[in-house]
């Protein structure tokens, strides 16, 4: 490889790889805020407050006529946050297939997930890319719908998305949908709580 060949693949990939480096360090902060924020609460908290905290997501139950609810969910075994995802879909009626993989990374770039719209797992539900802590009810409307999309996305990790529960902390975030096309339009939005 020439000096200039390098140069140019360097300038090509430097941005990629900087993106990748800063959601492993999102994600390793979230899990130990989280960590730290569950064994420093002088409060205990029961099951019943931890479902709690999703009721408002989960009681808008969206019917769908006869539609598999089936998900294949790709994590990092390092993060606990996609548990809580996965039982979130669970408790809405979704057939988990559950893979950890070190190697998320390229599980995205499989998938054709966009690095601004990456987040800690990536699942496959009826052909559609579903990134990170999207509720259930955007899928079940994706799935009823059935735009031209590639999928939907919640970047990052928001407190208060399913999975990121954190009491009564809720920050606003956007369900995006994109396409093969790099184009990307607000899906549905949640506002602050």
């Amino acid at each position: 490889m020439s000096y200039k060949q390098f140069i140019h693949w360097w300038q090509k990939s430097l941005p990629s790889m900087l993106v990748r480096v800063a959601i492993r360090a999102v994600v390793i902060i979230c899990l130990t805020v989280g960590v730290l924020g569950i064994l420093g609460s002088t409060a205990s908290m029961s099951n019943a407050q931890l479902v709690s905290t999703t009721k408002g997501i989960q009681d808008k139950q969206i019917p769908l006529k006869s539609t598999a609810l089936n998900a294949t969910v790709y994590h990092s075994p390092d993060c606990n946050c996609c548990g809580g995802w996965i039982n979130h879909l669970k408790a809405q009626g979704f057939q988990i297939t559950d893979f950890s993989t070190p190697d998320i990374e390229t599980v995205k770039q499989k998938f054709n997930v966009p690095d601004n719209l990456s987040s800690c797992h990536t699942a496959i539900v009826n052909g559609y890319v579903i990134e990170g802590h999207v509720p259930a009810d955007d899928i079940k409307r994706l799935l009823q719908e059935k735009p031209n999309v590639t999928g939907l996305s919640v970047p990052q990790m928001p407190v208060g998305t399913p999975g990121m529960e954190m009491g009564d902390r809720k920050d606003p975030f956007s369900v995006l949908s994109f396409d093969s096309k790099d184009s990307v339009a607000v899906f549905n939005e949640y506002p602050s709580s």
